[in-house]
């Protein structure tokens, strides 16, 4: 074989070499990127889980028997489903008792967990404070709650489909 024909094999394998590294090096770095948007994605969703979780179990927990209408307005903002049917009923009853033991409950959450998500979906365990105060109890009185909250994604918003007192 001539040293040319030799010479035009060997540029001929490198830049098939080239072209095989470039396309080796373009394919990873895709795969990586969609990777790390698939991480931030699934980062953000649980943190828009527990924002709202966490919010819900606050507008669950907190109330004021002098502006109850507004109070129950926020939980039913957050809700879907059942739970918004049941508490809606439940609302101008609710509405009579808070304002007639002159109800106020000031609610903190402590801590709250994921216990299975997907993109449609969630369950998440909250734990949550409040200081009652009412006419049984003047001088306010500590309560904990232990709450499950089912959550779904509806029209770009994650709501409460259900609350459950648990533990």
């Amino acid at each position: 074989m001539s040293r040319a024909v030799s010479g035009a094999l060997s540029g001929r394998a490198w830049s098939v070499g080239l072209v095989v590294a470039t396309v080796l090096t373009t394919a990873l770095t895709i795969w990586l990127s969609l990777r790390v948007y698939d991480q931030h994605e699934a980062e953000q969703r649980r943190q828009d889980i527990l924002s709202t979780a966490r919010q819900s179990a606050l507008n669950f927990t907190s109330l004021d028997y002098r502006h109850y209408d507004r109070d129950s307005a926020n939980v039913l903002e957050g809700a879907t489903g059942d739970f918004k049917k049941q508490f809606a009923a439940q609302t101008e009853q609710l509405t009579k008792l808070v304002a007639a033991n002159e109800s106020v409950s000031e609610g903190q959450v402590l801590d709250a967990g994921i216990v299975r998500s997907d993109e449609h979906s969630a369950r998440v365990l909250v734990v949550a404070d409040s200081k009652v105060t009412n006419t049984a109890a003047p001088k306010g009185e500590a309560r904990t709650y232990r709450l499950q909250l089912d959550l779904v994604h509806r029209d770009g918003r994650w709501l409460t489909s259900d609350v459950e007192f648990v533990g």
